[in-house]
């Protein structure tokens, strides 16, 4: 227990979810007892009107049902209340409340009660007054020297200040430049109004000025005031601070001195008079609340500072003398005299949590225990800490970081697809081509065991698909509920996408208030993207997947697919993509091997994908569990490569094309200023053909807008058709050298860095950096090339041969024996070779050039090499459409 706390002598919540703000409370006697007691006054946001009397038995209790002496809703928010002589013929306190709309007066009374439940309050409306302008503040005060009763001032929004004397509307006055409402307050010392303006500054204007400048009704009035008859509105003395104001006070001394104090944003000034500074102090935390007053020693102020950190700090001038912990954030804070206790530090924060606290220390009564004294014996303790730290190890190589718990999660998340088609597709007025696109349904399904608040669903996708809604916030108000969540998703663009993959991601705050996420992935079918099609002789793409097992017909693997007029063709099917591109699929009926072939070798990719799934979910259901597939052709990087030049481009021509449009627009601009120029020129001059030349550099903007906007159409088709190419190449690699998942995870990660491409951040630099760590740590042939270090910036490359030369590194590497890792224990130099022999692996720049030669033996282009059959095999592939 801190001896720094405020100490709570009374406290209450007022109602629920209400909002409360600095003019909300108010400390005053105001039913007029005459025993010198101050009553709570507090109004909210939501029309409700609370006045309380705490009498808490012992220190710290909260409030009692006899505490709260009234509670009206007055049907209108709140915006400020203040306790006056506010009432004409009489020097009897009375309260006024702000609404947005209306001033209205209030007298508060009591009844004495003969029954145990006490004396009765009520409220009566004096008079009211309907505003014309919404109202942001208002102060009170003896305006114009007056004796005997209060005036009051309201500052609209719009920055005109309404005066009424009591019951009657005085006169209203535009302040000059106002843009938005500041904080106001009245010095009865020098009888002038104090407030902050839009620009930052403290501004004073005498009331007298006010009386007797021009009246303004409307606002374009009081800026042509020195047009009109009466006296143009100037300012006393203005001050810049520099900063916004949070709020205006006004301390006196004595009846000679008086000092304005204003809180900023950052620090909080103590003002003379004349608008000189007196002291200013610069806040550590940000401030939301203060009250000076006068302090006990003659010449200097209190200050009470409320800041968002929860603390109450005490100022003497500049001096801090007290800090002290607050369970909130206030928002007001007033000081006064209740239940006969002098002193009492009010506080109310934004939700409605009003607490009365003083300042003192209670001394804390825990004692730390001793410690018992023994020798230490640092080789028993060195034993023993190898001992834990060999434990910890091995519990994380077996179970990971995070242990592994037993307990029945707060929210499951499970995606199901429809196996069918929608009926009535969701893609509205979207059409590829002439194909007609669909749409299938996704449903989400939660599940939570306990209460969850603030729960988010995400549904996210592979861009050209889209979903007809991805965003729903849902509520969970009792355990064990299920909620269902449906969208639909359809294609939205000529181009293919490079996943069929989706994810659900649910991020919510469980009960003991720690955020959590949990998500599940789902798989879109094949036939949403892409139609059935007569297969196709001749294709310039072609791959060649090898099984373990005997062929599967198609019609099996792909039902949605088969070609009722063709029953017989089992071994052959067709497909085309949405936008025109056409795949042939082709089973050989003597051996165990399948052949994918297209014009397009990007479009391979997912026929290629599908068909392996496939055909392990096919084996799967027969109980077997050993099918494995295998890639023994030359890898094609050539058509790799003309996907990564082109993409690398359009990257180029966007640079271009930016830097074009950056010099025509600043062209444009700099015609746009000497036009500008000779328009203001009272002797007119001839234009000398400048309009001609900014209506020529106006059209190139626009064509040079409408290129970039086409270039970044292309490199976004690009980079899909390169990310599926990737993830083809990433297959490719791994039935070739059958890795296993981790190290597939691996060059998925490597090859795969960004889900969009921008200028800033490339997939070419990004993935070349990525390849190079792989080359010199899990790949490297000695410990010289680990010893390289990386660069650290990323920059856009001149060219891609670096990285096409580092792929194909890789490639070589792989088929040299290396294997892919990340801990450090296999950063070691690969000794395994794969059969049929290859020479080392280069440890120089000057090796890897000459290395470059003997891998294009390797990996030549696999179109060439399957374009004539050389094998009996590959005749009976290239016969099966014949």
């Amino acid at each position: 227990m801190s001896l720094f706390k405020a100490r709570d002598w009374w406290s209450a919540v007022l109602g629920e979810k209400e909002e409360f703000d600095q003019g909300c409370l108010c400390l005053a006697d105001v039913d007029n007892s005459g025993d010198g007691q101050d009553k709570i006054i507090v109004g909210s946001f939501m029309g409700y009107l609370r006045i309380f009397n705490p009498h808490p038995v012992k220190t710290g209790d909260g409030a009692q049902a006899e505490d709260l002496l009234l509670e009206v809703h007055l049907r209108a928010p709140v915006l400020q209340v203040e306790v006056g002589k506010f009432v004409s013929g009489t020097e009897m306190l009375h309260l006024a409340v702000l609404h947005p709309r209306k001033l209205c007066v209030y007298s508060v009374s009591g009844t004495l009660g003969n029954v145990e439940h006490g004396n009765q309050y009520h409220i009566k409306l004096m008079y009211e007054h309907n505003l014309q302008r919404t109202a942001c503040t208002m102060t009170h005060g003896p305006f114009g020297g007056v004796k005997g009763r209060d005036l009051i001032c309201i500052q609209s929004m719009d920055g005109m200040l309404m005066v009424f004397e009591q019951e009657s509307y005085a006169f209203g006055r535009f302040l000059p430049g106002s843009l938005l409402p500041g904080p106001l307050a009245y010095s009865s010392r020098t009888d002038s109004f104090i407030t902050v303006s839009s620009s930052r500054q403290v501004e004073s204007y005498k009331y007298q000025v006010l009386a007797f400048a021009s009246d303004a009704d409307k606002k374009q009035e009081a800026e042509h005031q020195k047009l009109g008859s009466g006296k143009r509105l100037i300012a006393d003395w203005t001050l810049n601070i520099g900063e916004q104001a949070l709020d205006i006070c006004i301390v006196s001394f004595n009846q000679s001195a008086s000092s304005v104090f204003v809180l900023g944003e950052r620090n909080f000034f103590c003002l003379r008079e004349n608008g000189q500074i007196r002291f200013m102090k610069k806040l550590d935390c940000n401030p939301s609340c203060f009250l000076p007053y006068c302090s006990v020693s003659e010449g200097t102020v209190n200050t009470l500072v409320g800041n968002h950190n929860r603390l109450l700090h005490i100022y003497q001038d500049v001096t801090l003398k007290w800090a002290t912990q607050l369970p909130h954030v206030p928002v007001a804070v007033r000081v006064g005299c209740l239940h006969d206790l002098k002193g009492v530090i009010v506080t109310l924060s934004d939700d409605g949590h009003l607490q009365c606290s003083y300042l003192g220390t209670d001394p804390s009564l825990f004692q730390a225990p001793k410690v018992e004294a023994r020798e230490v014996n640092y080789d028993e303790l060195d034993v023993e800490l190898k001992e834990l730290q060999k434990i910890i190890k091995d519990v994380n190589k077996t179970q990971g970081i995070w242990p592994v718990t037993e307990r029945e999660d707060d929210l499951k998340v499970s995606a199901a697809v429809s196996p069918y088609l929608d009926s009535v597709s969701q893609a509205a007025g979207v059409e590829i081509g002439t194909d007609h696109v669909p749409s299938i349904t996704v449903k989400v399904i939660l599940q939570n065991r306990v209460v969850l608040q603030k729960v988010k669903l995400s549904i996210y996708v592979q861009s050209p698909l889209v979903l007809t809604c991805d965003q729903f916030s849902i509520e969970f108000t009792a355990p064990e509920m299920t909620r269902t969540v449906s969208c639909s998703v359809y294609l939205k663009g000529s181009h293919t996408p490079p996943e069929l993959e989706g994810n659900a991601v649910v991020s919510y705050i469980s009960p003991t208030g720690i955020p959590r996420v949990a998500q599940c992935k789902f798989r879109l079918p094949l036939k949403l993207v892409c139609l059935p099609d007569q297969p196709s002789k001749t294709a310039s793409h072609k791959l060649t997947i090898d099984t373990n097992k005997p062929p599967v017909s198609l019609l099996s693997l792909f039902p949605g697919f088969a070609n009722q007029s063709e029953d017989d063709q089992v071994n052959v099917m067709g497909f085309r993509f949405l936008g025109g591109s056409r795949v042939t699929l082709l089973a050989s009926k003597t051996s165990q091997r399948y052949r994918i072939q297209s014009e397009q070798f990007e479009d391979l990719w997912l026929i290629t994908n599908e068909l392996i799934i496939q055909l392990q979910e096919y084996f799967e259901k027969q109980g077997i569990r050993d099918f494995a597939c295998s890639f023994s052709g030359s890898m094609p990087l050539q058509e790799y490569f003309e996907l990564i030049d082109h993409h690398f481009e359009l990257r180029l021509n966007g640079e271009k094309l930016e830097e074009l449009l950056s010099e025509r627009a600043i062209q444009f601009r700099a015609i746009q200023r000497r036009l500008l120029t000779r328009f203001k020129d009272e002797t007119p001059s001839p234009l000398q053909h400048l309009d001609t030349l900014l209506d020529g550099t106006y059209k190139q903007v626009i064509a040079l807008a409408d290129a970039v906007e086409e270039n970044q159409d292309s490199l976004f088709q690009s980079f899909a058709r390169l990310k599926s190419a990737t993830h083809l190449v990433i297959l490719l690699i791994g039935l070739w050298q059958k890795l296993s998942a981790d190290q597939i995870a691996i060059l998925e990660a490597a090859f795969l860095p960004l889900q969009r491409d921008t200028q800033e951040l490339g997939w070419e630099e990004t993935v070349d950096a990525a390849v190079s760590h792989l080359l010199k740590t899990c790949l490297s042939k000695s410990s010289k090339e680990q010893a390289l270090h990386l660069n650290s910036q990323l920059n856009i490359p001149k060219d891609t041969s670096r990285l096409k030369k580092h792929i194909t590194l890789l490639c070589d590497r792989l088929a040299k024996g290396g294997r892919l890792c990340l801990t450090t224990d296999a950063v070691a130099p690969q000794t395994m070779v794969m059969p049929g022999g290859c020479a080392t692996i280069p440890e120089s720049d000057l090796e890897e050039r000459s290395a470059e030669q003997d891998s294009a033996e390797l990996f030549t282009n696999h179109k060439h090499l399957i374009g004539k059959p050389s094998s009996p095999e590959a005749s009976s592939l290239q016969g099966a459409v014949e």
